[in-house]
């Protein structure tokens, strides 16, 4: 039952602002009560109902994220964060704050009515919160994807007032709260948009129109034929190998033997692998991300197919650095991050679940793994001097955090191994996580770092795990770390004006 609520009562004490307010709020839901609006009738009704508990968004949120868009999967990420603290704030704070009676619904015509009516203090609509906050969350991820929601938000909050649940003002309010929780998220997960984008010095590479002379190798492991397929329709003069995981080291440098441009289409392994065969043959690289974290192509600033397509034509490129181990006979190169200690042992058990319950659920589980199992602190002797770690990160660039986000580089060419070491202790679960919070030049008992350009570890046990670029291997001795300064040529387009 609706409360019967006069709509002309106003509360006793002199208050002229408010009740000038009041008064004006009133007119404007009687006004939308009693206008026709051709189409309205059977749709919003229908439209407000389907929003109920936020099944429209979810819904929605699904549909983003089908179309296999990395932009698109992370503005549906964003839109239901952003609901979900919309919807918490009004159930908690502010259904409680304000306990304003629903409209009397006897202006509203009969067709337009809800079968169901809430029971809920009519301030601030919820509905208008959810929609909002979704809406603006997908926005700050895509402005593209948020111009194609806004409207049906928009719809939504409309609905409200138009079927007699919500007086103009709680829809104002709720909408004013939903954009404010999504801002609140981006506060705590900030977008990619507020980073400087990466990559210097610009440097000039061939520019392949139609892309004659690009070999793209296209790992089959990582699944994105879809991406493969909008390259080729793109680039038709362009040639694609597609090679087995086991293959890919192979195809990789029968490739360079006639490539003009080095393609490459994979996670960051093979990535790697790609920019050590492009290094020894002096050849630039052209990256398609294909796997499920893609660190190097994201920080280079490449997401989608267009984005290396537009590079590509235009010959926009940038020198970056690269990193390289080496450990008696075992040397290699890495991109991203290279480690030792509990790391590479969290690694290796996420590549023996990720086939079975996918990537990030056995991420998830190997930490778990790794931080509740038995491990002893790996010991190295650094300027003569032995310390017990928990672990050793080197990253080929400075990684930078905003909020709750995980780290990113803002210059993939400043010359330093950004270095942190967990030490040593009792109880390694609460140093590594410890750590995991910290900034890129904090010191403390439990963790440090330092940012260097090269960097040597003695006593080394042989067969000790280390990893680099998501691959693991053992050492040999002895570690060395070094930078080789902009030695990598890679697309990358220019920012848009």
């Amino acid at each position: 039952m609706t409360p019967d609520v006069d709509l002309t009562t106003r509360p006793p004490g002199p208050h002229p602002f408010r009740d000038r307010f009041l008064a004006l709020d009133c007119r404007l839901f009687q006004t939308v009560a009693a206008r026709h609006w051709p189409g309205a009738d059977p749709l919003l009704p229908r439209l407000s109902r389907a929003a109920n508990h936020g099944v429209l968004w979810l819904a929605t949120a699904a549909a983003l994220a089908g179309t296999r868009s990395p932009r698109a999967r992370r503005a549906a990420a964003r839109g239901v964060a952003s609901l979900a603290l919309a919807s918490a704030t009004i159930n908690t704070v502010g259904k409680r704050s304000v306990r304003r009676p629903r409209p009397v619904l006897d202006p509203v015509p009969a067709v337009r009515r809800l079968k169901r009516q809430p029971i809920t203090t009519s301030f601030p609509s919820g509905h208008a919160a959810s929609a909002a906050a979704f809406a603006a969350g997908v926005a700050l991820e895509s402005r593209g994807w948020g111009a194609a929601v806004a409207p049906l938000a928009t719809a939504v909050a409309l609905s409200r007032v138009y079927t007699g649940v919500h007086f103009p003002s709680d829809v104002l309010a709720g909408a004013a709260l939903g954009m404010g929780a999504a801002y609140a998220v981006r506060g705590l997960v900030p977008t990619r948009d507020p980073v400087p984008p990466p990559g210097r010095p610009s440097v000039g590479a061939p520019a392949l129109p139609d892309g004659a002379g690009l070999v793209v190798v296209v790992n089959k492991g990582s699944g994105t034929p879809d991406r493969v397929h909008a390259l080729q329709d793109a680039l038709p003069a362009a040639e694609t190998v597609e090679c087995e995981p086991a293959d890919v080291r192979d195809g990789l440098e029968k490739a360079a033997a006639r490539a003009r441009v080095l393609g490459v289409c994979g996670g960051d392994g093979t990535v790697n692998a790609a920019a050590e065969v492009a290094l020894r043959h002096g050849l630039p690289l052209a990256v398609l991300p294909g796997g499920t974290l893609n660190h190097f192509a994201l920080d280079l600033g490449i997401e989608e197919v267009h984005d290396v397509v537009r590079a590509l034509r235009q010959g926009d490129a940038v020198r970056v650095d690269v990193g390289r181990f080496s450990s008696g006979g075992t040397q290699g190169c890495f991109l991203n991050t290279f480690s030792l200690g509990v790391y590479p042992d969290l690694v290796r058990q996420r590549e023996r679940w990720s086939p079975r319950i996918g990537g990030w659920p056995a991420g998830v589980l190997a930490a778990l793994r790794v931080l509740r199992g038995d491990h002893h602190p790996l010991r190295v002797e650094v300027g003569g001097r032995t310390h017990p770690l928990w672990l050793l990160f080197a990253g080929n660039g400075t990684y930078h955090r905003r909020g709750l986000a995980p780290g990113r580089r803002h210059d993939l060419a400043d010359g330093k191994l950004d270095v942190r070491v967990v030490h040593g202790g009792r109880r390694p679960a609460t140093r590594l996580l410890t750590a995991a919070f910290a900034g890129p030049l904090s010191r403390s008992p439990a963790h440090s770092a330092v940012r260097v350009r090269r960097l040597r570890l003695d006593g080394v046990a042989p067969g000790t795990l280390l990893a680099y670029d998501g691959e693991v291997a053992e050492a040999a001795g002895a570690v060395t770390l070094e930078k080789l300064p902009e030695a990598l040529t890679v697309y990358r387009p220019l920012p848009l004006r």
